[in-house]
């Protein structure tokens, strides 16, 4: 038996191909990390995932807590179900937690996504990937900057196996199906911010609410994670918010693809974001000075604008290169979760 892990709503999307594709017996772990039916349950019924197994129902906290409060969760279930591998995916805090816990009692373990950097340790996510990359058995690996990271880091190339992006697999399945979702008539683009080097810092906050206030008359839809709104209130940066910006509630995961695909152009801090509209051909602008997917700006369609204030002058540009078919990056082609699946059982072997 497999214990499969997933704690929040990007690890859904790929832990959906791998359990789509592996013969052996799976044991689903949701660790309650994203909580609330918005970020988590509607996710398992668009993707069709089965139910979970286990919930370990954590909740959320800060991030120490978390994830100790996960580790102590999840040990009397994994010692109880006495797994053959645990299987994690991505870089939240769930991740690094039942990587930790299986290590312990000796169990092979597999990190799906292995190898991203940012090179910015001050994001939690960066110290939970270099940590789990640290420990786990099986590193499978998204694109191949990710296998020269791992071998400067120590790893054994034998470790190491491409195997592409899970996280398309699901965009390519479901996207076809959302054609009947509703986007606005006119031209616009679409905004998503979280993390909290953007969000939670008042000043930073409020300088990106005017840069989108300066690409009127392009018309904003912002479905708020629920970090920024709370921020946006607390700070009375109502005023802030421009006329062409309009907050909407958090999408559903077939309405935001949906969005991603037609809109002109996506303002995201997101991971994920960079790399769906990468292989959708969507032009997208990541308000960050760094990414751990930098495939997405050698072969696909974004670009970092780590300055506020450049954010008009980057959308245009990228607008105006966007190209006619979508790029094609290597080994990103719907079929990753065959290819972990057959990893996994070799390393079961």
């Amino acid at each position: 038996m497999i214990d499969l892990i997933c704690g929040a709503r990007p690890n859904f999307m790929k832990v959906d191909p791998i359990i789509r594709s592996l013969s052996e017996e799976v044991r689903l772990v949701h660790t309650g990390q994203h909580y609330d039916y918005s970020m988590s349950g509607s996710f398992f019924d668009q993707l069709g995932l089965p139910k979970p197994d286990i919930n370990l129902g954590v909740g959320s906290s800060s991030i120490t807590v978390q994830t100790a409060d996960i580790m102590k969760a999840y040990e009397p279930v994994f010692v109880q179900g006495k797994p053959d591998a645990v299987v994690v995916v991505g870089d939240v805090n769930s991740t690094l937690a039942c990587v930790l816990t299986a290590v312990r009692y000796g169990t092979p373990t597999v990190h799906v996504e292995a190898g991203l950097r940012s090179f910015d340790r001050t994001m939690p996510e960066e110290i939970n990937r270099l940590l789990t990359d640290q420990i786990s058995d099986l590193l499978l690996i998204t694109s191949s900057e990710a296998r020269q990271n791992l071998l400067r880091e120590g790893r054994p190339d034998d470790a190491v196996v491409m195997v592409g992006n899970p996280m398309i697999d699901t965009l390519l399945r479901l996207l076809p199906g959302t054609e009947r979702i509703q986007v606005p008539e006119e031209k616009f683009g679409l905004v998503t911010l979280h993390r909290p080097g953007n969000v939670d810092n008042r000043e930073l906050l409020g300088r990106i609410l005017d840069s989108l206030g300066a690409l009127a008359p392009m018309h904003l839809v912002f479905p708020a994670h629920p970090r920024t709104l709370k921020n946006i209130r607390n700070w009375d940066l109502q005023n802030r918010v421009p006329s062409n910006l309009k907050m909407v509630k958090p999408m559903d995961y077939l309405s935001f693809i949906r969005h991603q695909q037609k809109a002109e152009v996506v303002i995201t801090d997101s991971g994920g974001v960079q790399e769906e509209t990468s292989v959708m051909g969507v032009p997208c602008v990541t308000v960050r000075p760094n990414t751990e997917r930098p495939v997405t700006c050698t072969a696909g369609t974004n670009v970092l604008c780590p300055d506020p204030l450049e954010i008009p002058e980057a959308v245009r540009i990228q607008i105006q290169k966007r190209p006619d078919t979508p790029p094609v990056i290597p080994m990103w082609d719907g079929k990753a979760g065959a290819r972990i699946a057959l990893e996994i059982e070799r390393i079961l072997k």
